[in-house]
């Protein structure tokens, strides 16, 4: 446990933006899967739209921080290259 007032302050918001980014995460996972889940069931149209979302999720949390840029990347390109090969 941190004694000196910097330190418990520093914890205090740690533990707030964990809070924070659980959500994001959250939120993030559920978009990819949601579209992995349309690839899955063969809705072309649906998992277009899905990925606009999912996309824009991942590029916010790779600007945040949350999941490093270059996963964001990475990840974007996976679930489209997934939709383009439904044909």
């Amino acid at each position: 446990m941190a004694n000196h007032a910097s330190a418990l302050k520093r914890a205090r918001q740690d533990e707030k933006k964990r809070g924070d980014h659980r959500g994001q995460r959250s939120e993030m996972r559920t978009a990819i899967k949601k579209v992995q889940m349309a690839v899955a069931d063969g809705d072309k149209d649906n998992a277009n739209a899905l990925l606009k979302s999912a996309i824009s999720k991942l590029d916010k949390a790779g600007r945040k921080g949350l999941i490093h840029s270059k996963q964001a990347s990475r990840s974007a390109s996976r679930l489209n290259t997934s939709i383009k090969n439904m044909a």
